[in-house]
């Protein structure tokens, strides 16, 4: 509240929509799921409106799946291409050594 008062809140832009806000006004996202350990993070952030339409169900597994995939790193179909495939290989059952 004070940084408020004093006009020194730092800026964030929302990761969803790239809107930029004070950082008082946003939701701290860690794509780790895990924001209570913060030693060596760097938080990114989300405004309140996509905060509200973001899916809070567990997710565990998926920000290591994108990543893999190239998101936001390759176009479109490359992207979708590998997605895909990681996903079939993630469902294909385990062979048993014989």
């Amino acid at each position: 509240m004070a940084s408020r008062l004093f006009g020194t809140s730092a800026r964030v832009t929302c990761i969803s929509c790239g809107e930029s806000l004070a950082k008082d006004d946003a939701f701290e996202y860690d794509k780790h799921g895990d924001i209570w350990n913060r030693e060596g993070k760097e938080f990114e952030y989300v405004c309140k409106p996509c905060y509200r339409e973001y899916c809070h169900q567990h997710r565990d597994g998926l920000e290591e799946l994108l990543v893999a995939a190239g998101a936001g790193r390759t176009d479109r179909e490359t992207f979708l291409r590998r997605f895909c495939a990681l996903l079939a290989d993630d469902a294909a059952p385990a062979e048993e050594d014989p």
